[in-house]
């Protein structure tokens, strides 16, 4: 299985873009983030051309998330959060494929902090690592893949100090990545990956970051127990980032052994 994590930012602005890269990256499931489309503006019939199933969850202007899965229809297990109802933000999504339970995720960006949005950052990370725990302990084979919104260590940002107060790079959101991985989930790209310094997923369109390679790691498949084994290779698909139109992310994917 070759599963793949995209944030999109835009899924009907993009969608050529999208198309494009299933067609040559032929990914087997794909965790889409920041659809920013009503539920009814899904492209649900040009996938379904492009030969992919899928699950969603929409937002208008803002938020939303896919699970799409080349030639199955993906079983839908969750479309929220747990642990607030009165949460309304389309930022998660959780379905069966192929036996394997896929979670895909756009956390909360957080900024500015100090403030509401990054206290809300917060504690959906405390919700989701509750439900990750939850989904750990069951023993299946589960992948935890999106835009989490956090850059996990120094080596994962280029060398600045313009970002020391955004809410990425803050102990409390490394924190509360670090508490998955001590929770018994796998970094894929990190395992593929040990010695190199720098992986980036993200390039903001401001300030010529792309040209200049000045990225983040913000994009993740964390893998459960069952699957960690499992892993044959991963990576950044790096030249999407630089097509035209571009989402100001990356693919990032991992091949399972079957």
């Amino acid at each position: 299985m070759k599963l793949a994590t995209f944030n999109i930012n835009n899924i009907n602005s993009r969608l050529e873009n999208l198309l494009a890269w299933l067609a040559h990256a032929k990914p087997d499931v794909v965790c889409l983030q920041e659809l920013k489309a009503r539920d009814t503006q899904f492209p649900l019939t040009r996938l379904a051309n492009a030969g992919y199933g899928a699950v969603w969850k929409g937002e208008p202007t803002w938020n939303g998330v896919a699970i799409l899965a080349r030639g199955a229809e993906p079983v839908m297990t969750r479309d929220a959060l747990p642990g607030d109802d009165a949460d309304r933000q389309a930022r998660y999504i959780e379905a069966a494929v192929d036996g394997v339970v896929i979670a895909c995720l756009y956390a909360p960006n957080g900024n500015p902090q100090p403030g509401p949005k990054f206290t809300y950052k917060l504690a959906w990370h405390e919700r989701f690592a509750a439900h990750a725990e939850q989904l750990l302990d069951t023993g299946l084979p589960v992948v935890l893949a999106g835009d989490y919104n956090i850059v996990p260590g120094p080596r994962d940002i280029y060398q600045t100090r313009s970002y020391d107060d955004n809410a990425l790079v803050q102990p409390e959101s490394r924190a509360a990545f670090a508490t998955l991985i001590e929770q018994g989930w796998t970094d894929a790209l990190r395992k593929a990956f040990p010695r190199e310094e720098r992986l980036y997923t993200f390039w903001d369109y401001r300030r010529n970051r792309w040209p200049r390679d000045a990225g983040l790691r913000l994009d993740h498949i964390l893998l459960s127990k069952k699957l960690a084994r499992k892993l044959k290779g991963a990576g950044i698909d790096r030249d999407v980032r630089g097509e035209e139109n571009a989402s100001d992310h990356a693919p990032v994917w991992v091949e399972l052994a079957t």
